[in-house]
């Protein structure tokens, strides 16, 4: 991982210049059992693709699946490319079809409507069921899960520091409530559920923080990212998380730790991967998923010709999601306090959206009313608080908590 995350500053060029460039591996002529089709937005060299080339190799290692069967495609944007790719998977013998991305998920229903024997399984997505096709699939592990127990690394973090004195005046707001940031790709569920998560896993051991949320508008910018890291950094911001899938806003605020920038350490909590090759002495722990779970459950299904479950989601309870090993930063008792609200997960006492730990303009929801269950149209339609907790990817995988709590302030996307 060391190797892959140093070459990836100096890979950035040719990322760009590659991205559209759909490389194509495996399926082998000459291989004539079936196959299984992959269509990536990234490659080896972005993190969140990354974590699922890792998750379906283990997969098929663990089931003895064949390199030979799987055919991949790399950098492929989310457009019509999606749907070609697709098809020519199809036709070039794949039974079972899976996407990474959210938007990659249109094309690939129209690829499933023409293709009613072939299984297609839109990661993230959204509209498996609503689309009323068999053949459709959406999964989505309950992140949600892990990034409020990275919040709980972050505000063990802010604990010690403020315990220490070791606040500067620039890290509280007029409040005198601290600073924290966060590097968000775009506005949807999938984020705002992402940083609430976080966000309540910070207040849950340092109450007195505010959160400001700046987005690139893009899964994967080095650049954007390190930008709006170092923006969130200006304005004070002592923790910087991400949903974003670069290590640009890690590496900017290792730069700025070195350069004393801005006279005080700004530390960094990423998404998908360890961001310790590139960020060590700033780096606390990443949130991330264990995509080998659900591989391993899908290619089962495949192998034995059984059905794939229209909407997949795993947490802490299966182990499919995970944060990275803690970084040398991390404040004395963090493993203990991880280990605690992991287990308390598990056990059903901890309930990550518990009603009673946040407000939605100055009152405690009775109510939280969302777009969770198989509506063509996505309406809000749907009640999610039961027992007074919001129960997130319950009736479908994809994110729906898609509400502003107290605390959190978005800032003007770039």
């Amino acid at each position: 991982m060391k190797k892959l995350f140093t070459a990836l500053l100096v890979l950035l060029m040719v990322f760009s210049m590659t991205a559209c460039g759909k490389k194509e591996e495996g399926g082998e002529e000459g291989y004539n059992g079936p196959k299984i089709g992959v269509i990536l937005v990234g490659d080896e060299n972005e993190g969140y693709t990354y974590a699922h080339i890792l998750g379906i190799r283990e997969a098929a290692k663990k089931l003895e699946i064949p390199d030979e069967a799987i055919i991949w495609k790399y950098n492929v944007p989310e457009d019509q490319t999606t749907y070609d790719m697709a098809i020519d998977l199809v036709e070039n013998g794949a039974t079972l079809v899976i996407s990474n991305s959210y938007a990659h998920q249109s094309f690939m229903q129209q690829a499933a409507g023409e293709n009613p024997e072939v299984t297609f399984v839109a990661l993230t997505g959204d509209n498996g069921a609503p689309s009323g096709l068999n053949n459709l699939k959406n999964a989505f592990p309950q992140t949600y899960e892990s990034r409020y127990v990275s919040g709980v690394v972050a505000g063990m973090k802010i604990k010690e520091l403020a315990d220490n004195g070791a606040l500067v005046d620039a890290n509280f707001n007029e409040e005198g409530k601290v600073k924290v940031g966060y590097v968000g790709a775009f506005p949807y569920a999938e984020v705002v559920s992402g940083y609430t998560a976080f966000y309540l896993g910070i207040r849950s051991v340092y109450p007195d923080v505010t959160m400001y949320v700046e987005y690139t508008n893009s899964w994967f910018d080095l650049t954007a990212e390190a930008t709006v890291g170092d923006d969130l950094m200006s304005k004070g911001c002592v923790i910087i998380g991400q949903h974003a899938d670069s290590t640009g806003a890690p590496s900017r605020l290792q730069g700025n730790m070195e350069n004393n920038t801005y006279g005080f350490t700004a530390y960094s909590v990423g998404y998908n991967v360890s961001m310790l090759d590139v960020a060590p002495d700033v780096a606390l722990t990443s949130a991330g998923n264990v995509w080998e779970k659900y591989y391993t459950y899908a290619f089962q299904c495949w192998k034995n010709g059984e059905e794939i479950m229209t909407d997949w989601s795993e947490g802490y309870k299966t182990d499919a999601v995970e944060i990275t090993p803690l970084g040398k930063a991390v404040a004395a008792g963090t493993q203990e306090a991880v280990d605690a609200a992991v287990a308390a997960i598990k056990d059903g006492t901890l309930h990550v959206f518990d009603a009673s730990t946040f407000t939605i303009d100055g009152q405690t929801p009775t109510s939280m009313v969302a777009d969770a269950f198989s509506d063509p149209a996505f309406t809000p339609d749907t009640e999610a608080l039961i027992d007074g907790y919001f129960h997130e990817s319950e009736f479908r995988s994809a994110p729906y908590f898609s509400f502003r709590i107290d605390g959190i302030v978005e800032l003007s996307s770039n």
